[in-house]
């Protein structure tokens, strides 16, 4: 493609750490196909699986590319609802056309500009401009070139957060550095050991979700969860250092809150002892005090026993495994589960959703109650330091001669004055005075004589 100068237009992109500058020229949409291993919509596929399947037997079908036309739509949480995002896309095209060129391999497979594509033929466009790479790219050089453009930020929808766990594992299983890694995608690599972690975790959960009838958890079940999984994986490695049963039944909890689709803020009402203290005696029935054996564990051949897992992991295990696959089977479209199985893992799950909703509008009572009763010491202890700074203060003051005494007077009677209030009202609410609050009383009634 030439502008009206005559000058060829080119489009950079990163190759083996090398800038590599390619053609663009101007093709009919109805020649380009989407791209079928294209890291957006990896883990949208499992939508559909009939779909799904016959896209890895030919995807460039009619149907297969209608599939992948459909998911570059879809909500990455939701496939199931469209994208206010690609709207926002399509807008944009219609009003200001297009930018930036895509990308294409030499024959035709769209490497950057799916959705673009997808877009501009809602908008009827005919054409669509793209780079082409050389013919002697394989897939593995596609991919690291697709990953590269993707990470630049600039006016394109972000890949889901699901998609980038993919991205970052697929990078790891290419034998790729974790310090690499991270370079690409602009993270620390204390960022990217989280996520391989968390990644780690949903996959875990989604094999513990399997049932007998083929129902399972999907990658996109969890896309709207990116912040409390976080949460959970920092508060996991805390307590995993001193207390590794109280993490690991920390985490099964959460995972279970989780999944349940509570707030940020209530999951985080699971701490130390909820499971005990709140959660235990409101659960149903079949889950309440579910443990797994407790005898220990024998390793052959050399006599030693090992004790199994305490019991407080094995109730939160069974619970949350009971979950997982009620959630899987309310879940999934295209299991052959029984109409009434289905009616009666609706109803477990209600009364799952209840017995956490129970626990937490009371753990949430204890919480503020805590923090009221935290309040006044915390209060006292801010103002501590604030003295201890006034101390340094006063003696620089003194120092350079620029202390202002007549409003450090002042100061010191309103704080007379504060601490004769403290002791009145410590004298009405506390029956049995410790050290402090006494030498407080004292202080007050010496200078009250």
């Amino acid at each position: 493609m030439r502008n009206s100068a005559g000058t060829r237009e080119t489009v950079t992109v990163e190759w083996n750490n090398q800038p590599l500058h390619v053609d663009v020229i101007d093709l009919p949409l109805a020649d380009v196909y989407f791209n079928p291993a294209t890291h957006r919509i990896r883990a949208q596929r499992s939508h559909d699986p009939v779909r799904d399947q016959a896209l890895d037997e030919d995807p460039y079908s009619p149907e297969s590319q209608d599939y992948l036309k459909f998911l570059l739509q879809a909500d990455p949480a939701n496939p199931g609802s469209r994208d206010p995002e690609f709207d926002k896309l399509k807008e944009s095209l219609k009003d200001f056309g297009q930018n930036d060129p895509g990308l294409i391999t030499h024959n035709a497979i769209l490497v950057n500009g799916n959705t673009r594509a997808a877009a501009l033929r809602e908008i009827g466009a005919q054409s669509i401009r793209v780079g082409v790479l050389p013919e002697s790219f394989t897939w593995a050089d596609i991919n690291a070139v697709e990953l590269a453009l993707q990470l630049v930020r600039d006016y394109k929808r972000e890949y889901s957060y699901i998609n980038r766990l993919l991205a970052m594992e697929e990078q790891a299983a290419l034998g790729l550095s974790k310090e690499t890694i991270a370079k690409k995608f602009r993270i620390k690599t204390a960022t990217y050991d989280q996520e391989r972690w968390i990644l780690s975790a949903i996959r875990e959960q989604i094999e513990r979700s399997k049932g007998e009838h083929g129902a399972t958890l999907r990658l996109i079940d969890y896309e709207q969860h990116q912040e409390k999984l976080k949460e959970l994986h920092r508060a996991y490695v805390k307590l995993e250092t001193t207390t590794p049963d109280q993490a690991e039944a920390f985490k099964e909890l959460r995972m279970a809150a989780i999944m349940l689709g509570f707030s940020k803020t209530d999951v985080r009402l699971i701490e130390d002892n909820f499971h005990e203290q709140y959660l235990a005696d409101r659960l149903p029935g079949d889950v309440a005090g579910t443990s797994s054996n407790d005898e220990p564990v024998t390793v052959p051949g050399l006599g030693v026993s090992l004790p199994s897992i305490s019991s407080a992991v094995a109730d939160a295990r069974a619970l949350n495994n009971a979950v997982l696959r009620v959630k899987a089977v309310v879940n999934d479209t295209d299991a052959q589960v029984p109409d009434e199985e289905k009616r009666h893992c609706q109803e477990v799950l209600s009364a799952y959703e209840k017995a956490f909703d129970d626990a937490f509008e009371k753990a949430g009572r204890d919480a503020r109650v805590r923090k009221r009763k935290q309040l006044a010491p915390a209060r006292l202890t801010d103002a501590c330091a604030h003295i201890d700074q006034c101390t340094v203060e006063l003696v620089q003051a003194r120092a350079s001669r620029t202390l202002d005494e007549e409003a450090f007077d002042e100061a010191v009677l309103k704080l007379r004055e504060s601490m004769r209030k403290l002791a009145q009202q410590a004298s009405r609410g506390i029956p049995a005075p410790g050290d402090g609050v006494s030498w407080l009383l004292e202080a007050a009634a010496v200078e009250g004589n």
